[in-house]
């Protein structure tokens, strides 16, 4: 009989491991590369999540491939930011079964979101501090998201809140791979808290000068390490300044002595030049989505090193 128990003792043991090895990966679509990136990470080991857009294309203005509307069908999570920045997937989001799980971050997160910059210039921002900013709790229950800015990627702090609600969505539509989840988001936040100390060293010496970027994206960034961005040469990509945004952005310039203006990638134009036309200002560049960088579990890292490191190359 004895014989018997040992190995009925080997299939309790080893038998739940064994059936989560043998679960297929959820099949899980996210919308844009830094959050893909976060995803990655914690589907280490189970599986590989899709991307919706890659290579330079801004959710701003994307449109949908008749095989990324497959790929949303057969989606059990998607991750998206939230209406603010994809536009474009609200009213497919909306066909799809009730089944597939939609968490939609900027909704979850109104608690931490910073309101949406109006108008061409800004006046230097009294910025918290990033670790208080994010246990401030601000009531946006009944809030209209389009009044609030949707980069929330660009903070370390904010990509830690994301990584704790991504585990929690994979967890729910693949239980039988929960302890790779809460193994694999405990490493990545390390890996984000590390990010978030060296770029607070790193960023630290030109804090307080003055600079100009192409559209309005990087204010949880310029919150968290208290960088002294003036003005945007516009809110939103999808609406060119006028004349009078572009002359009020060269007086800025020249009264603040505005060290750079950075011009994005995703938005080449001439704009940039004509507004430093006459002045001795950098021209530099910066990206908040990676439009050139391999999309896996490493690009959102090298997003914000990047991103810090073409900040402090133009303001130093």
């Amino acid at each position: 009989m004895k014989r018997f128990l040992f190995p009925l003792l080997l299939i309790c043991l080893f038998g739940s491991s064994v059936n989560a090895a043998e679960q297929p990966a959820p099949q899980v679509v996210v919308s844009i590369k830094p959050l893909y990136s976060l995803v990655a990470g914690l589907m280490e080991g189970v599986g590989q999540p899709q991307l919706l857009i890659n290579g330079g294309g801004s959710p701003h203005g994307y449109s949908l491939r008749p095989s990324e509307a497959v790929a949303l069908a057969d989606a059990q999570l998607i991750v998206w930011v939230g209406p603010g920045l994809e536009g474009f997937l609200e009213k497919a989001l909306a066909t799809l079964s009730p089944a597939a799980v939609q968490l939609e971050l900027s909704q979850r997160l109104q608690p931490y979101l910073l309101p949406a910059r109006s108008g061409g210039t800004w006046e230097k921002h009294e910025h918290h501090d990033e670790g208080e900013h994010a246990e401030q709790h601000h009531d946006h229950a009944e809030a209209d998201l389009d009044h609030f800015d949707p980069h929330i990627w660009l903070s370390p702090a904010m990509a830690e809140k994301i990584v704790a609600l991504c585990k929690d969505a994979l967890i729910a539509v693949d239980p039988a791979h929960q302890d790779n989840y809460r193994a694999n988001a405990a490493r990545v936040i390390e890996r984000l808290r590390t990010l978030d100390r060296e770029l607070r060293q790193q960023l630290a010496p030109v804090k307080d000068t003055p600079y100009i970027v192409f559209h309005a994206a990087y204010q949880y960034f310029e919150a968290t390490y208290g960088l002294n961005a003036v003005g945007s040469v516009t809110i939103s990509p999808d609406h060119k300044p006028g004349v009078k945004r572009i002359l009020a952005i060269r007086d800025k310039i020249k009264s603040l002595h505005a060290r750079c203006v950075f011009s994005e990638p995703q938005f080449q134009s001439n704009l940039v030049k004509t507004i430093i036309e006459g002045t001795d200002t950098r021209t530099g560049v910066l990206d908040p989505l990676g439009a050139d960088l391999p999309a896996n579990q490493d690009t959102y890292f090298v997003l914000l090193h990047r991103l810090a490191d073409n900040l402090y190359q133009g303001l130093h």
